[in-house]
């Protein structure tokens, strides 16, 4: 359903096991970043109201997201740490970026939810390969619900793409993206982070 080319390797799992705070540091992080994400699109295209009302929300469920993640934090006797960078994402807008210079408005949107898109697919895959192979049975049943979240959130932003992408073949570009996507998960799936 995701598209996506190359799975990640199920031996990521092993690593991330080996630092559960770790993992639930960046994941918290990705959570708060999509929200931001939100809020960045809303400001960039208030022109699309569908789009607008649909951030809103994502934001809000992002923030929420961001909240039980935390939670689960503080249950195991951990805290919150630092930010950390996530060069997969910056591996992705610079592909876009290159590729798909935004030449127009309509690219540039085009671009945004791709983007988007692919982030919540890789997240989602990772979700689901967290929520079927870590030994951890709390965390299996918390990454099974955060999947679900995610797996909408992949297809509404690709769905805005196709229907306000008048003009550019969105579909042909997607391809292109997931292709791309494909030659990075050499690079990563090697650390405990939701991305890397």
């Amino acid at each position: 359903m995701l598209g996506l080319k190359l799975p990640t390797d199920p031996r990521w799992v092993n690593i991330v096991e080996k630092n559960i705070s770790e993992i639930l540091t960046d994941h918290a992080y990705c959570e708060q970043k999509a929200a931001t994400n939100a809020i960045t699109i809303i400001v960039k295209f208030p022109e699309y109201p569908d789009v607008v009302k649909a951030m809103v929300e994502l934001c809000q469920e992002e923030m929420e997201h961001f909240g039980m993640v935390h939670d689960k934090l503080i249950e195991r006797g951990y805290q919150l740490g630092l930010e950390r960078k996530d060069a997969y994402v910056n591996d992705l807008a610079d592909y876009l970026k290159n590729k798909y210079p935004g030449d127009s408005r309509v690219s540039f949107f085009v671009n945004r939810m791709l983007f988007s898109a692919m982030i919540e697919a890789r997240s989602c895959e990772r979700f689901r390969l967290l929520s079927e192979e870590i030994n951890d049975e709390d965390l299996r049943i918390f990454y099974r619900e955060l999947m679900e979240s995610e797996a909408r959130h992949y297809t509404s932003f690709l769905g805005f793409a196709r229907k306000h992408g008048q003009g550019i073949d969105v579909d042909a570009r997607w391809k292109d993206f997931l292709e791309f996507e494909a030659t990075l998960m050499d690079k990563y799936g090697k650390e405990e982070t939701i991305h890397g």
